[in-house]
């Protein structure tokens, strides 16, 4: 007989608010997760798992083991938070000035922590195990990898891995479950432009790197305009420009920060050689020289054919396809993806707006917020996602 897992999360609903606020009143960002951290072990360890701690610095592992052998599980869940001021006026706002947990990891480690409570009540009928990966730092896209370094997708190896994100971009009952490219791969780059400085009165004696770093700007917008296809997902911000310290003086150096997003390899390889073609062409015309410096950031997020068709078989148990957005993707990047690289898995969204009460704004606002009551349904769906895999009568 199929467990109801929906039943079980509403009866955790209270306890997992609580939580979450608490969580979101005392914020830790990247590789500082220390209280945090404190709370899952300890959950963990109650919950009488196999629990590691100091896993890529601050990162948190506790091993369910079923009755019998069978598939390893992964379910990851981020806990770091993110240098923000938060502008809300709830009675759980953030008591660290400066940081506030503005994207929802607060609410997935609560429901990876409901999750692992309702498994935990049925280990006599699973075979296999869920490895519970608790993970730092991944609004620096590096937590991930830390864990990686430190063995997490070792003994044993999951065989599936799953993830999911609060997503104020789909109402509240939605659920984004596209297979395929679901957030995109992000480098960023560092464009260094060096002309001739000169007095700001005598322009003629200059090579002026700060005009040409405003034509540069403007033919980077060709890339997607005129270099892609259409159809095809690309980003390319330039998101920093920084030059000269006075008024009076043209400087010898601009430098322009961005990155750009893209799903597919080959994209991102067309983004970098026209972004460098560009930048150094448009240099050369004005007299200038300029390099480029690229920094690998996050592959795209790309979710298994067969273990996403699994996985919303298996939510139709608590949801009707009707709730299904089968093209929800982003742009963003998610280290999830390294975690996944190499390990067939689902990452979905679980719709957290609610437009009638305002929490519908985006992720890393400071008044970002989200309904609540989609944290027994986030945790009930990653409860059968895991299930379908591990528990005995559904094999």
């Amino acid at each position: 007989m199929t467990i109801n897992f929906k039943t079980e999360a509403d009866a955790l609903r209270d306890e997992m608010i609580a939580r979450r606020r608490d969580l979101h009143q005392h914020p830790e960002i990247a590789f500082e997760e220390v209280r945090t951290a404190g709370i899952v072990a300890e959950e963990l360890n109650n919950l009488g798992m196999e629990v590691q701690t100091g896993v890529g610095k601050t990162g948190v592992v506790g091993i369910l083991e079923g009755d019998s052998d069978g598939p390893t599980v992964l379910i990851r869940a981020d806990m770091d938070a993110l240098p923000v001021y938060e502008q809300n006026s709830t009675d759980y706002i953030s008591q660290t000035n400066g940081k506030m947990h503005a994207c929802g990891h607060d609410g997935h480690t609560t429901m990876s922590l409901a999750v692992a409570k309702m498994l935990s009540a049925h280990r006599d009928k699973m075979r296999g195990r869920v490895k519970f990966v608790f993970q730092p730092a991944e609004e620096i896209a590096a937590g991930a990898a830390a864990m990686i370094k430190d063995g997490v997708l070792e003994s044993p190896r999951p065989d599936v891995s799953l993830g999911l994100h609060l997503w104020n971009y789909l109402p509240l009952g939605k659920l984004g479950v596209a297979t395929g490219p679901v957030m995109a791969g992000s480098n960023s780059f560092t464009i260094t432009i060096r002309g001739k400085g000169s007095h700001g009165a005598m322009p003629q004696d200059a090579l002026d790197p700060i005009v040409c770093a405003a034509h540069v700007i403007t033919g980077l917008q060709t890339i997607t305009s005129r270099n892609m296809d259409p159809l095809e997902g690309a980003v390319v911000s330039a998101t920093q420009i920084h030059a000269g310290h006075a008024n009076n003086v043209i400087p010898m150096e601009a430098t322009i920060g961005g990155t750009t997003r893209s799903f597919k390899p080959e994209v991102r390889q067309l983004l970098e050689t026209r972004l460098v073609e560009i930048t150094e062409n448009i240099a050369k015309a004005m007299g200038c020289t300029a390099t480029v410096n690229f920094t690998e950031g996050t592959m795209p997020v790309s979710n298994d054919a067969e273990v996403a068709m699994q996985v919303r078989d298996a939510f139709t148990d608590i949801v009707g396809e009707d709730a299904f957005v089968m093209d929800e993707r982003a742009m963003v990047g998610e280290d999830m993806s390294f975690l996944m690289d190499d390990i067939p898995g689902m990452f979905f969204f679980v719709g957290s707006a609610n437009d009638e009460r305002e929490l519908n704004y985006g992720h890393h606002h400071p008044r970002f917020d989200f309904d609540e009551d989609a944290l027994p349904l986030g945790a009930a769906l990653m409860a059968r996602a895991a299930a379908s895999y591990v528990l005995i009568d559904e094999i």
